[in-house]
């Protein structure tokens, strides 16, 4: 059993640079050094492992694992040290999560799936609070929904950025890093195309079968020649080679927010599977044999990006990991330490865009995220791996 996405998108050129003569946003009212981050989520399998990488990349930090479950939230904090402990939060309550955030540098918000959620509690409370933010959504209605609070961000000297996770988060900083090398060799990219897998559940919990199934509801924007269309979700199957350790594998489209970052477009969903509540019903039901599945096919995840380029100038990306349930916190953990270096301004940016991660910061944000990476490689030429020579329809792809 295996979920696998493939992406890929027609580019744009890029905005111009704001003017030098704009009002500066208010500065940020926290500091970012000894900083206190609040994980929530963190009794869950992404917030878990986003604590446990922060706490080794930066043993000087106080982590609070915020959560519901008491005896798992506890557990975890006594694993990770003296500096760490569990912080009790319900994100429905807003007067908790206010009080929460008031003596916190940074919130880090795992606690998915983010489909179907109408609110950004938890971005607004961290802008009431002047608390830096960074979430891991993989929603595009829901990332868009974070997005219109930038301006009140910019105001309030917030730093946030949406999707930074594993993916959406490396794969679009990856994508920038890409696109940024073949304009400075004059070449103008014409696609760019992101391919994901991964074996059965990655290990990461009952979310990313909530979130699976949650996607299977939506129909697919996606581009042919340009034009926007709407595809069906799980169609569309292509076999693309991953590289050494993955090789080739199937993989079908699904609606997830790489496209809409860049193009600012909105999916519109069906019917299908909507229902939040039945699809949590759904999945305590199947998660036990999910979990059986994992254990016989292992938690590999793989990630490729590809950028054709109108000379002829085609490159790749390759990012590939034993366990999900492990990369995921080292991704999110890298997206942290750049928001407390100071690399995103005011605001709330998709990581793609140099106001959440600067360009000169990419780099060693990759390095952090790729660690223990069985295979890590950039701006290598396409023909290096081997692919399926035909034409195929611009889309995102699961």
């Amino acid at each position: 059993m295996a979920a696998m996405v493939r992406a890929c998108m027609p580019l744009r050129t890029p905005p111009a640079a704001a003017s030098s003569t704009a009002t500066a946003p208010a500065a940020p009212s926290k500091p970012r050094s000894n900083a206190r981050v609040l994980v929530l989520g963190g009794t869950g399998r992404v917030g878990g492992s986003t604590a446990t990488a922060l706490s080794k990349l930066r043993p000087d930090l106080n982590i609070l694992i915020g959560g519901r479950n008491r005896e798992k939230g506890e557990s975890l904090a006594s694993e990770l040290g003296e500096q760490s402990e569990f912080v009790k939060i319900d994100t429905g309550n807003a007067a908790m999560l206010e009080k929460a955030l008031e003596d916190v540098d940074l919130v880090v918000h795992t606690a998915g799936p983010f489909q179907r959620e109408a609110e950004c509690a938890v971005l607004r409370a961290a802008i009431s609070t002047k608390t830096a933010y960074i979430d891991v959504c993989d929603d595009m209605d829901y990332s868009w929904r974070a997005k219109a609070f930038h301006e009140e961000a910019k105001a309030q000297g917030v730093p946030a950025i949406t999707t930074a996770g594993i993916y959406p988060g490396v794969s679009n900083v990856m994508a920038a890093e890409l696109v940024s090398a073949a304009r400075s060799e004059d070449g103008e990219p014409e696609r760019l195309r992101f391919f994901y897998y991964t074996a059965g559940s990655g290990g990461a919990g009952p979310t990313i079968l909530a979130t699976s199934f949650l996607l299977l509801g939506e129909d697919v924007i996606a581009y042919n020649k340009g034009e926007e269309i709407k595809l069906k979700p799980y169609s569309g199957v292509l076999n693309i080679d991953f590289g050494k350790g993955v090789r080739k594998r199937d993989v079908y489209l699904l609606n997830l927010p790489e496209v809409k970052s860049a193009h600012k477009f909105l999916g519109v969903p069906t019917e299908l599977l909507r229902d939040k509540d039945k699809v949590g019903k759904l999945v305590k039901e199947i998660d036990p044999l999910v979990r059986a599945i994992d254990g016989i096919v292992g938690e590999r995840v793989s990630m490729r990006v590809d950028l054709e380029c109108s000379n002829g100038r085609n490159t790749i990306g390759l990012f590939s990991h034993r366990k999900l349930s492990v990369s995921v916190g080292h991704s999110t953990a890298a997206f942290v330490q750049a928001v407390l270096e100071g690399s995103t301004q005011p605001g709330v940016w998709f990581p793609e865009e140099p106001e959440g991660i600067a360009i000169e910061s990419r780099k060693l944000l990759l390095e952090r995220a790729s660690q223990g990476t069985t295979n890590f490689v950039m701006n290598k030429p396409s023909w290096m791996i081997e692919t399926d020579p035909k034409e195929v329809i611009l889309g995102i792809y699961v």
